[in-house]
């Protein structure tokens, strides 16, 4: 009976306990939307990290699919933050430009898929601007995109950005400028549906030769009966419709990314 009595009395502080310890947790947690500028253009982007951890950490940048940066992407912030990274969402569009539907996205897509210059620029942009964060180890830094995020992820490694790795979830494989490969510093990770059906196999051909030819770090992990955005339940779950969710596939993807991350930015002994 007094094991018992004892027992009571514990339960009830250990209960408090665990509110405890779970709110500190969440309460670790920091988000802020961030205005910065690209010449005249104001921007603004989702900054997530957690407060608790001291000291630099490496940071993860995050570009949006074609419907820029919305609820979606700052959940992929927030996730990337509680691996214990700083996480950038970054703005290519503009302050209050998010497209309603697919022919404003495909029309703002297109403004700088047929500009790379000003792609490259902008996301150039937002590195600069997570470098300024006293968190944030300079030196190890991240980018990761979703859709036409993952081209634009391609074209900053492309550029000769000064990042560690790059992560294309499902994104636009082409470039206009093949070439540049020859400036990659970052390794490079792949992860693309089988069945997408806005990838051509010409163009994954042509991206495993601009990747051979330039002696890149790169690898490309294919999941089968995925299409385009799989990662995304926002897009539903038929396949027929060419961009639709794949739980498999998306917690594969996320693993593979986790994996290259601790690769990356693995600390030299």
């Amino acid at each position: 009976m007094k094991f018992k009595s004892f027992t009571m009395k514990i339960l009830p502080f250990a209960i408090v306990l665990m509110v405890f310890t779970q709110n500190f947790a969440e309460a670790a947690m920091k988000t802020q939307t961030i205005e910065y500028e690209d010449g005249n253009t104001v921007l603004e982007g989702y900054l997530a990290y957690d407060d608790a951890i001291e000291g630099k950490r490496p940071a993860v940048l995050i570009v949006h699919e074609w419907t820029g940066i919305g609820n979606y992407i700052k959940q992929r912030a927030e996730q990337i933050a509680g691996l214990g990274y700083a996480a950038f969402a970054i703005d290519i569009y503009g302050k209050g430009v998010r497209p309603a539907d697919t022919n404003e996205a495909a029309k703002q897509a297109g403004i700088y898929r047929s500009d790379r210059q000003l792609m490259r620029r902008r996301a150039a942009t937002g590195l600069e601007q997570v470098k300024k964060y006293p968190f944030v180890d300079q030196k190890q830094i991240a980018a990761i995109g979703y859709c036409f995020g993952g081209g634009v992820v391609l074209e900053m490694a492309r550029s000769g950005a000064d990042l560690k790795g790059v992560v294309s979830f499902h994104g636009n494989l082409d470039t206009p400028n093949p070439q540049d490969a020859k400036n990659i510093k970052a390794k490079v990770l792949v992860l693309h549906g089988a069945d997408d059906p806005y990838v051509t196999q010409e163009q994954m051909i042509a991206f495993w030769k601009e990747m051979r030819d330039a002696k890149v770090d790169w690898q490309m992990i294919i999941y089968g009966n995925a299409v385009h955005g799989f990662t995304n339940p926002e897009h539903g779950s038929d396949p027929s419709k060419g961009a639709a969710y794949n739980k498999e596939a998306d917690v594969r993807s996320w693993q593979a990314m986790k994996i290259f991350f601790n690769e990356i930015f693995a600390k030299s002994s």
